[in-house]
């Protein structure tokens, strides 16, 4: 099911639940849509309200990103950091207006997100915690440029769920490993596991997320 008078392109599958429903953010990776994580919705909890958002950035000739990635001889590979904040921001909009929009709790927001929406999860998350309250980040990073360093901010209340494949060949495990000591200098409840696999999610990775995500919803 569709409904695109929000600000992102986005489709849905409902909860078991009239109101108040625990609600689901799936935002994908560099070159794919909305389509790709919602395989995953009719494997996880009923309760749930899950929207699956398209990223604002079409490429050719197929897909969407959230932010360029651009390759330059002299520079090698680098990202627009402006798209990349623009779409921090657009996702924090979406939110508010699916929370409006929609019959779900405001103080249950659960974001997953799968690598360069995995990294947006983690910024959106750093920047508005007051906005979710638990994040699975897939297969990314922590894109430190663009987050406010405001160590005002109170994240005492975030949960976070990280993996990566050991064998990443697109995002290096080693950005990865940096996650779990970047959160822990927050104070913040995380999570991170390791699969032997390259840029995706194993059956297993699968069953540990799901699991962690009944436990924290």
């Amino acid at each position: 099911m569709t409904n695109n008078t929000l600000s992102l392109h986005h489709i849905i599958r409902k909860s078991s639940l009239t109101e108040n429903a625990p609600l689901l953010i799936m935002m994908h990776g560099y070159g794919s849509d909305e389509n790709d994580l919602f395989s995953f919705a009719s494997e996880l909890p009923e309760d749930l309200f899950i929207i699956s958002v398209k990223a604002p950035y079409p490429m050719q000739p197929y897909g969407n990103a959230w932010y360029a990635i651009n390759f330059d001889a002299g520079k090698g590979k680098w990202n627009d950091k402006e798209q990349a904040v623009q779409s921090r921001d657009l996702i924090s909009r979406f939110i508010d207006e699916a929370i409006e929009a929609y019959p779900v709790n405001k103080d249950n927001v659960s974001l997953l997100g799968f690598s360069q929406g995995s990294i947006l999860s983690y910024a959106v998350a750093l920047t508005y915690p007051e906005k979710v309250k638990n994040i699975i980040a897939l297969s990314g990073y922590v894109y430190k440029e663009i987050i406010p360093q405001d160590s005002a901010k109170d994240y005492s209340h975030l949960s976070f769920y990280c993996s990566h494949g050991s064998v990443d060949q697109v995002i290096p495990v080693d950005w990865a490993r940096q996650t779990a000591p970047f959160l822990n200098s927050l104070n913040i409840k995380h999570q991170y596991s390791e699969f032997p696999v390259g840029h995706g999610v194993a059956p297993q990775n699968f069953h540990e997320f799901k699991n962690w995500l009944i436990n924290n919803i």
